[in-house]
């Protein structure tokens, strides 16, 4: 396997970020402490949370999906309903559109924008207003091309779009900024130069993001369907949007930042993959596939999400401990060996945490997986410690984003 592909891999984020994690245990790493004694009060803390959500602990997949009900407005139910005339893979197809599109939208939003719905009323803001101004804007066609063909995505559109139409269609005026605006037309503008570059996963006539859900059909074996292949047709289908990154054997590596503390004798091997949105996106399209009747195994192989609510979670409960008064003042670039540390900790950590609440609760690791524990869970836990700590809700340590990393 090229360092490249492995760089790719879960396993491989896993390998890098432990290698990270054993020094922080050492007490070496120059901007992060790690405070074993705050793992379990951590864990029991994302379990009343995940009571409080779910008090029959059947937790459902940290996905887009769940954004797309917030303020109580079954939207995917009304997608649904607009899909009804199609056959069950032309539906697949415009939910990987929406999908894929919404996630590549959610880089944080920062601390001021907000969106009111039309239809509702109700004004959102964060996460959840951009999946709501996302999945409003796909379903008036502003991504089709054609008029009578609305609910699509097409690689012409896409490459059409500008900073006013995303500005207009996400109400973001001077009193509503929105943070990363121009780096989110660029990634959309890139993301429809790529499919008509890579035929192969999304299709030759009319090249769109849904036309991915052809090419996972062909992989699954016996209606079986691994996660971690579908985490690979993501980083190799759209590996090529993500603008100014590290490229080696020729590939686009995405999120993946370099940390000195790790070995550089050879290529590639001081470097920490994290792939926040590729796997936010993988776990988004597991639903639509399972609607088409396949069942999605390995899914434990993926990894938790280095963003910044399950972060803010490690750092505002006192597992992880800064060294110094920098790193909370920030801003810092993704780039940057503050921001890799945390990332890198968080990851490991988010396994212990779901290891700790499957072993009070007496569930196994198929039972209740790490991608619920997300759910349930770390993110919201993130959320809700931060809203208690911050006005505003503000995770503790500040990142300067361009749109395309959280």
């Amino acid at each position: 396997m090229s360092t490249a592909i492995y760089l790719q891999s879960p396993q491989a984020i896993r390998d890098r970020t432990q290698q990270l994690f054993e020094l922080a245990r050492a007490d070496k790493l120059t901007h992060f402490r790690y405070r074993g004694d705050r793992l379990q009060p951590t864990a029991d803390y994302v379990l009343r949370v995940m009571r409080e959500h779910y008090p029959d602990l059947n937790v459902p997949f940290h996905s887009r999906w769940r954004h797309f009900g917030v303020g109580k407005v079954d939207r995917a139910a009304e997608l649904q309903a607009r899909l009804a005339r199609l056959d069950p893979v032309a539906q697949a197809r415009a939910k990987f559109d929406l999908v894929i599109l919404s996630v590549l939208l959610d880089a944080g939003a920062g601390a001021v924008w907000r969106y009111r719905e039309a239809s509702s009323g109700q004004v959102f803001q964060r996460s959840e207003g951009l999946a709501v101004a996302s999945f409003w804007m796909f379903c008036e066609g502003a991504f089709s091309g054609d008029r009578a063909a609305p609910l699509q995505a097409t690689a012409a559109a896409l490459q059409q779009i500008t900073e006013s139409d995303l500005a207009q269609a996400f109400q973001v005026t001077p009193d509503n900024p929105l943070i990363g605006l121009a780096g989110r037309v660029a990634l959309l503008q890139q993301l429809g130069h790529t499919l008509a570059q890579k035929p192969e996963f999304f299709g030759t006539q009319t090249p769109r993001p849904g036309n991915l859900v052809d090419y996972l059909l062909a992989q699954a074996e016996d209606r079986q369907l691994p996660a971690p292949t579908v985490l690979m047709a993501v980083l190799q289908g759209l590996g090529d949007i993500w603008p100014g990154r590290i490229t080696l054997e020729g590939v686009n590596l995405g999120d993946v930042w370099p940390h000195s503390a790790l070995s550089s004798a050879e290529p590639g091997a001081n470097l920490v993959p994290f792939h926040k949105l590729s796997q936010w996106l993988t776990y988004s399209l597991l639903e639509p596939l399972q609607d088409l009747g396949l069942e999605i195994t390995q899914l434990d192989q993926l990894t938790g999400l280095a963003e910044y609510r399950n972060g803010g979670l490690c750092v505002d409960l006192g597992l992880l401990e800064p060294k110094h008064a920098d790193v909370l003042r920030g801003p810092h670039l993704p780039s940057s060996e503050v921001i890799v540390e945390w990332r890198s900790l968080t990851l490991v950590l988010l396994d212990q945490i779901a290891d700790a609440i499957r072993t009070e609760l007496g569930l196994s690791v198929t039972e209740l997986p790490l991608v619920k524990v997300l759910e349930g869970g770390t993110w919201a836990a993130g959320r809700k410690i931060a809203a208690e700590l911050r006005p505003g809700g503000d995770p503790p340590i500040s990142i300067q984003s361009d749109g395309t990393v959280f």
